[in-house]
């Protein structure tokens, strides 16, 4: 019988998502407890790979048992069993081939500025002190929309078959307490991909690149005219999405 589970974490202690031979995941750690817990070797499959340091406000993962159990019992002892920076939200039986991974069809980023420093966002938000022009940010982000090779912001040595991703929406806002968050949907994203972007369009908003200049830089399918990736911690995938006849979510992401 196969599982699907919602859930969130902090990923600062982590190497990622995915299990490493010698570095801590949270794969890894999930596996652990619901092994012990259900007393079988038990594998968890997410959703995507999530990079060292990487946050998820919401992800979902999978796992198949024979072994029964009271659904409500299973969550309250995985999430006393986990460490205090992973949470589970819930365990929803699915068809036994829905697949964690390769069933989703959307895929939502988002990642946090903050223009001062705030010692409560300092694991959460990259702390960035140079003042920047939103509207010009969006201007230039919204070139990414009307392109779908990104090649530019492509991490060397990924082994992609493609580099062809197919954004829905991309933006940038400005919170109340003066936090700037930019989000981004699409089909599937490449690794650093979002953090190469940011970083990038970072650099327009303080003046380094134009908006037109910003537009060769994704054309030219050239990883080193992108600026430097922005820091891991204020990245979180903060949403997935399923087709309703595979998987309807349970939770809502309250971070977003």
């Amino acid at each position: 019988m196969r599982y699907f589970v919602e859930l969130k974490y902090d990923g600062a202690a982590y190497c990622g998502w995915q299990r490493q031979p010698h570095s801590l995941s949270v794969q890894q750690t999930i596996e652990q407890a619901l092994s012990k817990i259900l007393r079988s070797p038990t594998e968890i499959v997410g959703a995507g790979r999530t990079d060292t340091g990487v946050n998820a406000s919401y992800y979902v993962a999978h796992f198949d048992t024979v072994a029964e159990f009271d659904h409500g019992q299973l969550l309250y002892k995985l999430n006393m069993m986990l460490p205090a920076d992973i949470s589970l939200d819930s365990i929803t039986r699915v068809a036994d081939d829905a697949h964690a991974r390769f069933d989703a069809r959307e895929r939502e980023y988002t990642y946090f500025v903050s223009p001062t420093k705030n010692p409560f966002r300092r694991n959460s938000a990259w702390m960035y002190y140079i003042p920047l022009d939103i509207a010009r940010m969006n201007e230039a982000a919204e070139v990414l929309l009307h392109n779908d090779d990104f090649t530019s912001f492509a991490k060397l040595n990924s082994n992609n078959k493609t580099n062809i991703c197919h954004i829905y929406d991309c933006r940038w806002s400005e919170e109340a307490d003066g936090i700037l968050r930019f989000t981004i949907r699409a089909d599937r994203f490449l690794r650093n991909m979002v953090r190469s972007i940011v970083g990038t369009l970072v650099d327009v908003g303080r003046g380094r690149y134009t908006v037109a200049e910003f537009a060769e830089i994704v054309m030219a399918r050239d990883l080193s005219r992108s600026s430097a990736g922005a820091p891991a911690q204020g990245l979180f995938l903060s949403d997935i999405v399923y087709p309703a006849d595979i998987f309807e979510k349970r939770t809502f992401n309250n971070f977003k």
